[in-house]
């Protein structure tokens, strides 16, 4: 997405979006230990790594580790809804309007995903902006299988589009 479809879209929607963030953030507060916001060291574009927002859905002290190989113990009550329905990403809103993330592109991995990032360097996909959604999300393709999310990635960088993203966004809406 570009970046000026970015900030048409993303201001307003983060506009919208605090009142729900700041209510999620001080419910996750109410509900456990620890702040209702945090943010975590991801990788962005060109390999550099970025501080991304969320809000928080485990526990306090849990280890920095890819969704897929968290512990379900790890996530609070409150948190599983928040996954589900994905409102602990509308902080993120925050990084795409700083320029670090767009609205749409391969999500942000953890900096010790050396498989996925060694695939999507490969194959190119390191030279987009991380993205809140994209191809291999609605594909329901997620970080546990590197070679196909990177893959999915490579196949959007060769594809993308304002329509391809407008599409990979009424898809993301339309899944909640």
């Amino acid at each position: 997405m570009g970046r000026a479809l970015d900030l048409a879209l993303g201001l307003p929607l983060f506009v919208l979006a605090c009142p729900v963030i700041a209510l999620a953030a001080v419910c996750v507060r109410l509900g456990s230990a620890g702040p209702g916001l945090f943010s975590q060291s991801r990788v962005g574009r060109g390999g550099k790594t970025f501080r991304c927002h969320k809000i928080r859905t485990m526990h306090v002290g849990t280890g920095t580790l890819p969704t897929h190989q968290v512990d379900a113990a790890a996530i609070t009550p409150l948190g599983r809804l928040l996954r589900a329905s994905k409102i602990d990403e509308l902080p993120q809103l925050w990084n795409v309007l700083a320029g670090e993330m767009s609205l749409v592109g391969p999500r942000p991995c953890l900096p010790v995903q050396d498989e996925l990032i060694a695939w999507r360097s490969r194959l190119g996909v390191d030279a987009l902006r991380p993205g809140i959604t994209g191809l291999a999300q609605i594909r329901g393709i997620d970080m546990s299988d590197p070679r196909a999310c990177a893959e999915a990635d490579a196949e959007y960088l060769r594809e993308r589009s304002a329509g391809l993203d407008l599409r990979i966004l009424a898809r993301t809406l339309a899944r909640r």
